[in-house]
């Protein structure tokens, strides 16, 4: 494989996002007279999107659809307001992006958080890829490997010269679906009754490094 670039997944692969959706759930459950839920047990639902996060956050209110999904409207734009409160790159992302800038090695990201929320999560973080494909910009999302596809094209490069680095099944499926060489990204929002050795990724990175390493083999 000749490596022509390399894409991510966004929350729980290049971002720490879930800092910013377990302090917003939690000030939404003290509005509605609810305890706060523990970090460790909002962190593996980020990943899911927002729907998920809420369905899960006030099971114990039992809100009937329409106040669900009115309460779910209102966290989204809480959440757009100012997405990057806690937010930061995941340890060790800073050198990656610049090692691949300094080797001329093109990086995007596919992601199925829309552009309401993607771009002004990037902005506050100053994170410049060199293409951001959002739901907005496809027919279909993750697992569908449209949207991989049309950022190897954005890239100007094969898709089947890429790696794609995720934390879901859907990530790697995408991937695979694409051509792509694949990597799950093991720091991420992964609960614990899934096992990522099952996803028939390429690689397991258990941390940034190993993911550095593996680019790097590629490369060779």
């Amino acid at each position: 494989m000749s490596l022509a670039a390399v894409l991510f997944d966004l929350d729980g692969t290049l971002i720490d996002t879930a800092p910013d959706f377990h302090l917003l759930l939690n000030q939404m459950r003290q509005e509605l007279g609810l305890p706060a839920l523990d970090f460790h047990t909002v962190r593996p639902w980020v990943s899911e999107g927002a729907a998920f996060i809420m369905r899960q956050g006030l099971a114990d209110l039992g809100p009937d659809p329409a106040t669900l999904e009115h309460l779910t409207n209102l966290f989204l734009d809480r959440y757009a307001d100012n997405p990057a409160q806690g937010s930061s790159l995941f340890p060790g992302f800073l050198p990656l992006l610049q090692l691949l800038e300094a080797n001329q090695l093109p990086w995007g990201i596919v992601t199925n958080k829309r552009r309401r929320f993607c771009a002004p999560l990037l902005a506050a973080l100053n994170i410049k890829a060199g293409c951001c494909i959002c739901p907005d910009d496809v027919r279909k999302t993750k697992p569908d490997p449209e949207g991989l596809q049309l950022a190897a094209k954005n890239l100007r490069v094969l898709a089947e010269d890429c790696l794609y680095v995720g934390d879901h099944v859907r990530d790697i499926e995408a991937g695979r679906n694409a051509g792509m060489k694949t990597a799950v990204a093991c720091w991420g929002y992964i609960p614990l009754q899934e096992n990522p050795k099952h996803w028939q990724a390429n690689i397991l990175a258990a941390n940034c490094q190993e993911l550095v390493d593996y680019i790097l083999s590629l490369r060779i």
